[in-house]
């Protein structure tokens, strides 16, 4: 049976354990996406805690696919010398790390960016937070490009692997998924037709890195939206990439516009409640040959090994938790009935939009009050 802290390879990497650190916006880079001093301590602290494989914040490929304040960039080689500081950081101290590549699509920020979002189709969406304008054929392939060359620069920058972002409503998801895609050219209409985006994005990407390089994928298993991407896409994708060459799949699901089924649910506070994207994965798993991770929900070093035991992931991917307690893997280690203290409030973003970080607001509150009446 699979143990949570054995060593477990990724294409030619060896990862020291199946703890993943899912990727985490942070909002402690620069405004034009240069991590900083406090991202690279940020990692140190998260790899010195002991998660086998730490995927960095969102990073936009290129400046007009930013989302959030303090993002992370990597469309520019001038951020390269930045960057190798998170891949020290984190290698240092045991980790290995991949690089997140986005672009956030229409759901972009314009006061971010300066310039309108582009998306697929221009439609009106609840996942859009204004209506974007549709990329012609020449923005198409300028923003693949871009991925390639984003993916090159993580290598150079030291990360050990890359991970496309195609889940939760960003660009990769638009296309795939018909609510958001409605052209009728070669990236359009049938699931082949709106797969064409990322298929090409990852042939871009291996260009660049080359065959020996970890390329990993994010990849939606439903919208959660009727009418949306759904699991039987989701499994035909899985084949697809494998066919491709894909090394890892880490299965999520949901948008920000899929009401109680979004990507950061909260209320988690049983066991019944965590892994909730864990039958997903199971069924993705099923259908390919090759690594996965599952994110979602995951409290408990039991249930994580049940995951496990279970054959429904390979590796358990883990965000929140690690906010609160970023040495998570070392407490499951020696004590695997620890359930972690996150409870899923989701409160640990708002830092990020305006004291520049990500932190556990509940921790504050008790270390200043260490009986706090809430």
């Amino acid at each position: 049976m699979s143990d949570l802290f054995d060593d477990v390879r990724i294409g030619s990497l060896i990862i020291p354990n199946r703890l993943v650190r899912s990727a985490t916006w942070e909002g402690m880079c620069e405004k034009d996406g240069t991590p900083t001093t406090k991202l690279e301590k940020y990692y140190e602290t998260l790899a010195r805690g002991g998660i086998g494989l730490l995927i960095s914040g969102y990073a936009f490929v290129r400046a007009d696919g930013k989302q959030l304040p303090g993002k992370m960039g990597i469309d520019s080689d001038d951020k390269i010398p930045a960057l190798r500081t998170l891949t020290s950081a984190a290698r240092n101290n045991g980790s290995r790390i991949f690089c997140q590549l986005v672009h956030a699509g229409g759901q972009a920020n314009a006061k971010e960016t300066g310039s309108t979002p582009m998306a697929p189709s221009a439609i009106e969406s609840s996942l859009y937070p204004v209506t974007p304008k549709e990329m012609s054929a020449q923005d198409i392939a300028e923003i693949i490009h871009a991925f390639g060359e984003g993916a090159r620069r993580a290598k150079e920058a030291g990360f050990d692997g890359v991970q496309l972002h195609g889940a939760h409503g960003y660009l990769i998801n638009q296309f795939l998924s018909p609510l958001t895609n409605k052209r009728t050219d070669r990236y359009g209409g049938s699931l082949e037709g709106r797969a064409q985006f990322l298929k090409e994005a990852f042939e871009a990407v291996r260009e660049k890195v080359g065959l020996d390089y970890p390329v990993a994928i994010k990849l939606t298993a439903s919208d959660n939206l009727e009418g949306g991407f759904s699991l039987e896409d989701a499994v035909e994708i899985s084949r697809m990439l494998q066919n491709l060459g894909i090394d890892a799949i880490e299965v999520s699901s949901g948008t920000a516009a899929s009401g109680d089924q979004t990507p950061v649910r909260q209320g988690i506070d049983t066991e019944e409640k965590e892994a909730y994207n864990a039958t997903y994965a199971a069924a993705i798993k099923k259908s390919v040959n090759l690594p996965v991770m599952v994110v979602g929900g995951i409290r408990s070093g039991t249930v994580a090994k049940r995951i496990l035991s279970a054959g429904q992931a390979d590796f358990i991917a883990l965000s929140r938790p690690l906010i609160r307690e970023p040495d998570l893997p070392r407490l499951w280690q020696n004590d695997p009935h620890h359930r972690a203290r996150c409870i899923s409030c989701n409160g640990c973003f708002k830092p990020g939009l305006k004291e520049g970080g990500i932190y556990c607001v509940i921790d504050k509150i008790e270390q200043q009050d260490p009986n706090p009446a809430i």
